[in-house]
């Protein structure tokens, strides 16, 4: 492989860290995003249980009378279907992390190889040839 192919190819795994540290950044927001609505709901299901009034939902600009049972079987619904994206996010995270740590390896090596390759190289080579 010639020094340029080899440039070339370092470029392009650079190129692929790049995007999978964006793609990281964008499953750690959504992860923060889906944590932060299972706290609300939670939170929602514990003020429920001590309620022994009426419970209402907001609905738009409107706050409508809903019965206990339906509004806990939805927010438990909603909080299951939340852990597993939550879960899954995770999941995805830390396969990212060990793409970008495998591609970060494999760049650093071929850089320090590089480096090494360029410092061996002596003006004299060239006359030898």
């Amino acid at each position: 492989m010639t020094m340029a192919d080899e440039q070339k190819a370092v470029e392009e795994q650079l190129a692929q860290l790049q995007l999978a540290e964006q793609n990281l950044q964008s499953f750690v927001g959504q992860r923060q995003q889906f944590q932060m609505e299972l706290l609300e709901i939670e939170h929602a299901l514990t003020e429920m249980e001590k309620s022994n009034g009426a419970i209402f939902r907001n609905i738009g600009p409107l706050m409508i009378a809903v019965e206990k049972k339906d509004l806990k079987k939805d927010l438990t619904n909603r909080k299951e279907i939340l852990e597993l994206r939550i879960k899954n996010l995770e999941k995805q995270e830390a396969q990212l992390r060990e793409k970008a740590k495998g591609l970060q390896s494999h760049i650093v090596a071929k850089l320090e190889a590089s480096k090494k390759e360029s410092l061996e190289y002596k003006p004299s080579d060239v006359h030898n040839r």
